[in-house]
């Protein structure tokens, strides 16, 4: 399989290369050149096979160019050592729970499966080391850092802003030690996205520095993302329920949605998805409008998704040919204020009894205001609540459990370079680490 860039002026590349380069040489995003349509015959039996089973059928499709059958199994299989079950929480509303994975996030799938196909294009090449970096507003650093933690041949930087992630979601990246390297940038998500795009497109950084991006603009991240909207299907199967299906995704950088996305190109018979924002509103605008505005990002209750130029707008924009009937046909938004997060928390509580984190909040509440008669929803529930605990703690006024797996994380001691939002002070510490 050949990929191309968004932005249409860098050479195609092969998966090994784009999963190594991360961003292509134009600053666009790497693309599949084509996506294979999986057959009637997969869905008419898929409520019959087991995660794992769905998954490598579907990255068959994505990755079976490039990586023999026996080692694409091995890296699914091993990636997925947890299950993402759907969950009921009303008559016609499900949560996809993404949280059991080793850092309780979403992200825990994307990240093992990157960290386990780079490492298999390390092994082939016999070189050098890798260094990935990788801008995190909460999860995707502790899950990049638990996923690629002890692999040779690879040491991860992790930048996030300061004092805008979770205490728990700081100790998971932060207490790591070992190949992970946290670096606290004195900004916004924005400046650790824009720092690590730089780094990459900087000839000096590249002639002494392998450098690789775990986020969602890299493929290897974003797209095994779609292997659970494919099983979600699979269980609503199982129930009856899948007829008329409609997925909703709390969506920041939009890699996640991205990748149900091309799940439902490849003919995933999704009825339609839903973009649920915080405040951060530019996609639920460029829906309205059809102008794509970026802004800064604005801090929220629901921190993961405080993002004032998502990344992978480009992808959904060249996935739909540039059409904003397309996109809007098939995709609608929600936005939320803080106060209407709390608000959704406090009610699905009250009269379900299920404990919302403030991302799947926003996932809940687009779906019980937009979910026409007959139509089901799916809305993923990004994290475990208890990665929040402060927050929904006092939303909720109750004292949620901490899990032993983040308990582990908050005893260790934290770690962490201070670093300004300036490219050069950042540029000039990569220099200084590649000479040491």
């Amino acid at each position: 399989m050949r990929y191309y860039s968004t932005n249409k002026q860098a050479p195609f590349a092969t998966l090994h290369e784009a999963v190594v380069k991360g961003l292509a040489s134009d600053r666009g995003l790497y693309m599949p050149e084509t996506i294979k349509h999986l057959p009637p015959s997969f869905f008419d039996t898929i409520d019959r096979l087991s995660f794992q089973e769905i998954a490598y059928t579907v990255a068959e499709a994505f990755f079976g160019d490039d990586v023999p059958s026996s080692d694409l199994r091995h890296i699914v299989y091993d990636t997925l050592s947890f299950d993402c079950p759907v969950v009921r929480v009303t008559d016609n509303i499900y949560s996809l729970e993404l949280f059991h994975g080793p850092t309780l996030a979403f992200k825990d799938v994307g990240a093992r499966f990157m960290a386990r196909l780079l490492q298999y294009f390390i092994r082939q090449e016999g070189s050098g080391q890798v260094n990935v970096l990788v801008a995190t507003s909460g999860d995707t650093g502790s899950a990049v850092a638990n996923g690629f933690l002890g692999v040779d041949g690879i040491h991860v930087y992790v930048l996030y802003p300061k004092g805008k992630v979770s205490p728990i979601q700081e100790c998971q990246f932060t207490t790591l030690g070992r190949n992970i390297t946290a670096i606290e940038v004195d900004g916004v998500f924005d400046d650790c996205q824009r720092l690590v795009k730089q780094a990459f497109l900087d000839e000096e950084l590249n002639a002494h520095l392998r450098l690789t991006s775990a986020n969602s603009i890299n493929v290897a991240r974003f797209l095994p993302q779609a292997f659970y909207y494919f099983n979600a299907y699979a269980r609503m199967k199982e129930l009856g329920l899948a007829d008329e299906l409609v997925m909703c995704v709390p969506s920041g950088n939009f890699g996640n949605i991205t990748a149900g996305l091309f799940g439902a190109e490849m003919g995933l018979p999704m009825k339609r998805f839903i973009a649920a924002n915080n405040a951060n509103d530019i996609f639920y605008n460029y829906l309205q409008t059809g102008l794509y505005e970026p802004k800064a990002s604005i801090p929220t209750l629901a921190n993961a998704m405080d993002v004032g130029d998502p990344s992978n707008f480009a992808r959904v924009y060249d996935l739909y040919g540039g059409s904003h009937e397309r996109i809007t046909s098939y995709i609608s938004g929600a936005t939320y204020s803080d106060e209407q997060i709390r608000e959704t928390m406090r009610s699905c509580y009250a009269s379900t009894g299920y404990v919302l984190d403030p991302h799947g909040a926003c996932g809940f509440r687009a779906l019980s205001e937009q979910l026409a008669p007959g139509e089901v929803g799916v809305f993923c529930e990004t994290a475990h609540p208890a990665k929040f605990k402060e927050k929904v703690d006092e939303i909720l006024s109750i004292d949620i459990a901490i899990p032993e797996r983040l308990a582990a994380f908050m005893r260790g001691t934290k770690e962490r370079e201070p670093m300004t939002r300036q490219f050069d002070d950042f540029k000039a510490y990569l220099l200084k680490e590649a000479k040491s």
